[in-house]
């Protein structure tokens, strides 16, 4: 999601409200990320996938979408999978985490997918195989990983296991999004709220000021003399000014933001007293704290040898094979794919290419050409939405995002251009989770 994204440039006689309803419509599009299916035998092989979030749920659909005849297994430890999109309006009250669980029983029933519930342990390149902790082994033709993030545990001085259990990162939806919530309900009125943001790359680059937005909303329903500080290791964030101006708008001075420059990059966590201190020594205390650590590709990519000296996995850009193993695709946010942000979408997206590219080549045929495309709305209220977009192709062998593709919510929309966003954002969300699940929220 680049901070650079060129704003909308709106046509003579077309409206914003026409711009808007356009980007809502291609938002919910079943096939984007330059996937068609072909519905036809092909030849059969075994494809084992690795991870059941937007990436990988998505790829097993597709490949068995493309080729049924494929024998496609589906390693997931969790039964239900919680989306990190929408997971900070469970934070705001707009949410129950009920709505953003989702479970594989149409990948199972409706495609025949194998779905293991267990944990991939290692994996044999060479070998091609798979072990799981169940004790089975799993060989493959083709190996997809959509292994998502692990935290850099002590990557930020004091930050670690234990430490995640005082001060949430929440980055993972699931138990400890509940926690943050919990520490939320339980701090008192006229308390600080203190966001630890880390430096890029990481996961869902918007996600931190959308999560201050939410529990700003939360704080003004409910503990309305409290305050939100953000203390940021970069000077310049996905729709800051969008950001900004909407905090403005719905929260006056409550959310305080703090950069790199005016000394907001976090360098020590205190977790049993809420404390942290920043570059130039300055100590801020927190009565609910929230950090966001460094982050590196899903261990098991690492295990795979498909990492390099960054933590995340270099990829080939056409088909997404990892450049330093055969055979091996990665998908989602353990890769490096940029301009394309880590997000749900382009994980979605990323894992329609790889699928389409690995039935191509157990046919013995050249992948299609590939592109993707990515929306990310953010709610700032909950009828305040901001959106960018961007649609992205390979031009001299590497991924570029298209000129004139997407671009930024307008500066000066209405109120009900906002509100159209944010009803937006909700079909969104539902389109990609029937996409890549089969269920909706």
């Amino acid at each position: 999601m680049s901070v650079n994204s060129k704003p909308f440039q709106l046509r003579p006689g077309v409206s914003r409200r026409q711009v808007l309803k356009g980007i809502g419509a291609a938002s919910s599009l079943p096939l984007i990320g330059g996937f068609a299916p072909a519905f036809a035998s092909g030849s059969e092989g075994r494809v084992v996938v690795i991870g059941g979030g937007f990436g990988g749920a998505t790829a097993a659909k597709y490949l068995k979408r493309a080729n049924p005849n494929l024998a496609v297994t589906l390693v997931e430890p969790a039964q239900t999978f919680y989306t990190c999109p929408f997971s900070n309006l469970y934070l705001g009250g707009l949410r129950e985490m009920s709505k953003i669980a989702h479970g594989y029983d149409e990948l199972r029933d409706r495609f025949g997918v194998e779905v293991l519930h267990t944990l991939a342990e290692d994996i044999d390149p060479d070998g091609h195989s798979v072990r799981l902790a169940n004790g089975d082994t799993l060989q493959y033709d083709k190996l997809v990983l959509s292994p998502g993030i692990d935290i850099r545990w002590n990557a930020l001085e004091g930050y670690d296991e234990a430490a995640a259990e005082l001060a949430p990162h929440a980055w993972k939806a699931g138990p400890q999004t509940e926690l943050l919530r919990s520490q939320l309900e339980g701090m008192d009125d006229g308390g600080t709220f203190v966001l630890v943001a880390p430096e890029n790359p990481f996961r869902c680059p918007p996600g931190p000021y959308e999560r201050a937005s939410m529990v700003a909303h939360y704080l003004s329903q409910h503990k309305p003399n409290s305050k939100v500080l953000i203390l940021d290791a970069k000077d310049n964030f996905s729709k800051q000014g969008l950001f900004t101006s909407g905090w403005e708008q719905l929260y006056g001075d409550t959310i305080e933001w703090v950069g790199l420059s005016g000394d907001g990059r976090v360098t020590r966590v205190d977790a049993d007293n809420l404390e942290v201190e920043t570059e130039f020594g300055t100590v801020h205390r927190a009565d609910v704290l929230n950090v966001v650590p460094p982050q590196k590709a899903g261990w098991i990519a690492e295990r795979a040898g498909v990492t390099d000296d960054s933590g995340w996995v270099p990829v080939k850009p056409e088909t997404f094979e990892s450049q330093q193993v055969a055979d091996i695709y990665v998908v989602g946010d353990a890769t490096v794919a940029a301009p394309m942000p880590k997000s749900g979408f382009c994980a979605n997206a990323q894992a329609k290419v790889a699928a389409a590219a690995i039935v191509s080549a157990l046919r013995g045929d050249s992948p299609p050409e590939p592109y993707w495309s990515n929306t990310c709305y953010s709610l700032i209220g909950p009828e305040y939405g901001i959106s960018v977009a961007g649609v992205y192709r390979l031009q001299d062998g590497v991924i570029a995002e298209v000129d004139g593709s997407g671009g930024l919510s307008p500066s000066d929309a209405s109120p009900e251009i906002r509100q159209m966003e944010a009803e937006y954002a909700v079909g969104w969300y539902n389109a990609i989770c029937q996409d890549t699940w089969g269920t909706e929220a």
